[in-house]
């Protein structure tokens, strides 16, 4: 496989190509999974129940597999740019043809302001991943970025909870929200902060066109990052607080 994966330019796009068609089949088969207290509730929170738990199985695969990357070939940590194994070259492609994904399935299925934020998000995430898959560079930095996802298993979580209509005060809803603040801030904020680092101490190594995009969509990512992490932080915790003081 790692001779296939290094010789043959259609490995990634192939990969892609084959994620996208999984993401689709299981949006597919969580519609029988859909609990019916969402069935009662429409159309549009039905199709969003399913949308975050196909997110959610995304962020599970390729958080994980992030983190194992880098134990698996820790000489990628060295060299963001040339060094990379088979598997993540291969890890970048699949989230890749998530992302395709879900961008066509907001497209088609969610045109409000909350899709279009994140469809902005998607694009530039398909740029920069499709060009570090097609020119083999920069793989590492996109395992890094990658490392995100980690952050994400907690964040579709508490999507899903409040979908359910789980209380705040809820124990389980209560750890997921610790969960969440604490790896926004170690594999969101700071893993964001890094890659931002990386890119100005780099910036000779990197090509005109690639450091202009990757900058673009870095900024793009952080601003949504931070304002929704006080978004969170007020609905979790700030908020929380004055109703129970009311109380």
């Amino acid at each position: 496989m790692a001779d296939i994966a290094n010789n043959s330019e259609i490995f990634g796009p192939v990969a892609s190509g084959l994620s996208f068609v999984a993401f689709a089949v299981i949006h597919f088969l969580l519609r029988p999974l859909t609990p019916n207290s969402v069935l009662k509730s429409g159309t549009q929170t039905t199709w969003k129940w399913r949308n975050i738990c196909n997110s959610l199985v995304h962020s599970i695969l390729t958080g994980t597999w992030a983190i194992l990357s880098f134990y698996w070939h820790p000489k990628m940590a060295e060299d963001l740019i040339g060094t990379h194994s088979t598997s993540s070259l291969l890890l970048v492609s699949v989230s890749i043809g998530y992302f395709i994904y879900d961008f066509i399935d907001m497209l088609l299925n969610h045109r409000k302001r909350s899709s279009y934020e994140l469809m902005i998000h998607h694009f530039f995430v398909i740029i920069c991943f499709g060009l570090s898959v097609l020119t083999r560079q920069y793989i590492g930095y996109a395992v890094v970025a990658l490392l995100v996802e980690v952050n994400s298993i907690f964040l579709h979580t508490r999507q899903l909870m409040i979908i359910k209509g789980v209380p705040r005060q809820h124990s389980g809803y209560r750890f997921n929200s610790l969960l969440n603040i604490g790896t926004f801030l170690i594999f969101r904020i700071l893993t964001l902060g890094w890659m931002t680092r990386w890119l100005v101490i780099h910036r000779d190594q990197v090509p005109f066109f690639a450091y202009t995009t990757g900058s673009i969509g870095l900024a793009v990512i952080v601003l949504m990052s931070i304002v929704l992490f006080f978004r969170i932080l007020d609905a979790d915790f700030i908020s929380k607080k004055v109703r129970n003081k009311k109380e």
